[in-house]
């Protein structure tokens, strides 16, 4: 029986399917729960119905889903909490599973480094919170913080205008002063936790085949010169308005330029050559438990 994994974030839900062998992506949803509870102090009502909506929506697909979610649930007061999961196993029929830092950090490096077998670097960005570990053969080093491409958004507001008015290097400033980042060094950092390979094929910034290691779901790579040159790009003169116009998701595409700096810091820090996006998360490391 076909099985549906959704993984739940602080502003994107990403939605696959397994049939025993193969997972294949499905349409997800962006919804801004971490942006909306920001500016209203609790979860905002029409985004659980969405959610809620979104997963009855998937059982004419399976019904065998899998739900859970990721760093703005991790941080609800206990009575809100409880409240909501309550709501959603009563409005699905589905137990939302709450997943730690920690274990996000380690199923989400499981599948990013199937077929690796140098040392590498792997990011997990998201709306409300960054994990990042040092792999090499396993886990070495990890470091998570409670910090995420909205909370970058709120100070710079200017990012998902036309054109970015702030410069990249105060962007990533601000965050350096803020994320928890590796002693460890790797020369291949590898972007996790969804959407990075979609960035980099719709944005319009340069990209080339992953020569590094062979994996289908991480196909394209550069090098770090092209990345810092083209995120620098993206900034001044790649058209947000543009984007968002030929794309199905133009919501989505809110705090990518935030999470482009969180990518050159963390780059930076681990001295990376190299890096491959990939819109992997959790979903390997789920369906291997």
């Amino acid at each position: 029986m076909e099985k549906i994994i959704v993984e739940v974030g602080s502003t994107c839900t990403k939605v696959d399917k397994y049939d025993g062998h193969n997972i294949e992506k499905l349409n997800g949803k962006t919804i801004q729960f971490k942006k909306h509870y920001n500016e209203d102090g609790v979860l905002r009502e029409s985004d659980v119905k969405e959610l809620i909506e979104s997963i009855n929506g998937l059982k004419m697909i399976s019904k065998e889903i899998y739900v859970c979610g990721t760093s703005i649930f991790r941080g609800l007061k206990k009575e809100e909490k409880e409240t909501f999961l309550t709501n959603f196993r009563k409005e699905t029929g589905y137990d939302f599973n709450i997943i730690s830092q920690e274990r996000e950090n380690e199923l989400t490096v499981f599948g990013t480094t199937r077929f690796v077998k140098d040392k590498v670097c792997v990011f997990i960005g998201g709306g409300g919170s960054t994990e990042i570990a040092i792999y090499d053969k396993n886990i070495k080093e990890s470091v998570n913080t409670k910090i995420g491409v909205i909370d970058v958004m709120q100070k710079f507001p200017d990012l998902a205008e036309d054109l970015a008015t702030t410069d990249l290097e105060q962007v990533k400033s601000y965050i350096k002063e803020r994320l928890h980042l590796p002693k460890e060094k790797a020369d291949i950092l590898i972007l996790a936790g969804g959407g990075h390979e979609k960035f980099a094929r719709y944005s319009g910034i340069k990209y080339e085949k992953n020569t590094l290691y062979e994996d289908k779901a991480s196909p394209i790579m550069m090098d770090i010169k092209t990345r810092i040159e083209e995120t620098e790009r993206y900034y001044r003169k790649i058209s947000l308005d543009e984007i968002r116009k030929r794309v199905k998701d133009p919501d989505w595409w809110y705090a990518t330029r935030a999470m482009s700096a969180f990518v050159l810091v963390v780059a930076e820090a681990i001295g990376a050559k190299y890096i491959v996006p990939t819109d992997i998360a959790m979903v390997y490391g789920i369906l291997n438990k």
